[in-house]
């Protein structure tokens, strides 16, 4: 069974479009699919023709008690031919509150005990639509999932809040040694326009294969769907829309999770050649400084060993990667801040903005 999130802590960019038509195409594919609306405004719930309102009981039942999640069966509803829905409800927003005084460690847990208990072979995928941020109910979903999808929209702002939502992947990561495959997702994309078109060049330059081929039109067709209550593929099958979804699902089905690399080095053919390279940030006022390049996929410290020490009032990050010959752009990201290398006057620019600085490794 594939457990996939997907999560973008910014709004409007369509998570749950995404989340609903995706389980769709794949349902109609022949596969048992399992959508968990873990946001409180229940779109997705209200996307599959289901009515928030009239439903007795919803994710809060089964994630506010311990042990409720053995009874994630008994709130599961029908939405359509092999698609089934975990709904939501506003009354989730209050879990947060609820188990406030509970472990770290028991509040995270609470979704991915809930989908362990489900009976082997009940899905093979398992679709968790998040709430736009990262907060408790995000964190339930990252530590259920063993893959990410994250929808990136080609607008001005498209990539603004991903660094922070790969960081908080990479703490995961590092926290409780729980590996996630994070693909990219471009959604909303007009090609009529030049600024979408170099938006799209920038999200593919900047994330490489972390992309998935695919992406997603805008349509009208997908928000009347979504008003109806039906996915796209119901609802207007020839669709741009529907057509879309449909080339996602045969590239998910076709691409079988596997962990990210610790480096992009992990697929070269000269990987033997792989050596150590020790870069250094200097800065007297800065907490926290992270690194991440096309060598980690940009999430930061991701297969980065780092030691912090004192230069008399000036703290200095090491970080020590390990590299194959080759030429990599990298960026500090300094306090939730993306920042060139002051100490690397070898810099290109970006196309979604700012500098990279530039790593040759010979």
């Amino acid at each position: 069974m594939r457990v996939i999130a997907i999560v973008n802590q910014k709004g409007g960019c369509a998570k749950t479009t995404t989340t609903v038509n995706l389980a769709a195409a794949l349902a109609s594919d022949g596969a048992r699919v399992l959508v968990v609306d873990l946001d409180p405004q229940a779109h997705a719930t209200l996307a599959l023709g289901i009515d928030p309102d009239n439903v007795d009981e919803n994710l809060y039942e089964i994630l506010a008690e311990p042990g409720g999640g053995e009874r994630l069966q008994e709130i599961i509803l029908e939405a359509g031919k092999n698609l089934d829905l975990a709904p939501s409800g506003i009354v989730l927003s209050a879990l947060e509150q609820k188990l406030a005084s509970e472990r770290v460690d028991a509040r995270t847990e609470r979704l991915s005990a809930a989908v362990d208990s489900l009976p082997e072979g009940t899905y093979e995928y398992v679709l968790i639509d998040c709430p736009p941020n990262v907060g408790l109910l995000t964190f339930n979903a990252l530590r259920a999932a063993s893959e990410v999808i994250i929808p990136l929209e080609t607008s001005r702002f498209a990539i603004h809040g991903v660094d922070k939502l790969l960081e908080t992947i990479a703490l995961l990561t590092e926290r409780v040694g729980h590996d996630l495959t994070v693909r990219i997702l471009t959604t909303l994309y007009d090609g009529r326009t030049r600024f979408a078109r170099k938006t799209l060049a920038g999200i593919r330059e900047t994330f490489k294969d972390m992309c998935f081929d695919t992406v997603i039109r805008v349509n009208v067709k997908l928000r009347e769907a979504a008003g109806r209550g039906r996915p796209i593929a119901s609802f207007a099958p020839s669709a741009n829309g529907a057509v879309d979804h449909a080339a996602l699902a045969v590239e998910v089905e076709a691409s079988p999770p596997v962990q990210q690399p610790e480096a992009t080095l992990a697929a070269s053919p000269v990987q033997q050649a792989a050596r150590e390279v020790v870069v250094r940030f200097r800065d007297a006022k800065a907490n926290d400084v992270r690194i991440a390049g096309d060598f980690n996929g940009w999430i930061p410290d991701k297969g980065v060993r780092s030691l912090i020490e004192s230069d008399g009032q000036t703290r200095v990050w090491t970080k020590i990667l390990r590299l194959a010959p080759g030429t990599y752009q990298y960026r500090y990201v300094v306090d939730g801040e993306w920042r060139e290398d002051p100490e690397n006057p070898e810099a290109v620019s970006s196309a979604v903005g700012g500098r990279n600085s530039v790593l040759v490794v010979s």
